[in-house]
């Protein structure tokens, strides 16, 4: 099933974004799930949250990984929102 997993970053907590990317990538990478992900952008061009589209079996596996991203252990984030998703246009 997919998920779409938007998260907004807590206010004047780029550095926190930039320490962790590293980690963050390469967890978007090892699970082996992420069908597309990128940050969303303030109005200077800078991050300031995520968007991110899971394939995996239901809700609660869903929510683990969201917990176990790095940038959430991080404490980067405000807000975070995970519904279920279903593309109808592009690829």
């Amino acid at each position: 099933m997919t998920f779409a997993l938007m998260a907004w970053d807590k206010d004047g907590a780029l550095d926190v974004r930039m320490e962790n990317r590293p980690d963050h990538l390469a967890y978007l990478e090892s699970t082996g799930v992420v069908q597309k992900a990128g940050p969303f952008l303030d109005a200077k061009g800078q991050p300031c949250g995520s968007l991110i589209v899971l394939d995996v079996p239901d809700m609660p596996a869903a929510q683990a990984w969201a917990d176990n991203d790095p940038y959430a252990k991080a404490g980067l984030f405000r807000d975070v929102q995970i519904t279920a998703w279903k593309q109808v246009v592009g690829t």
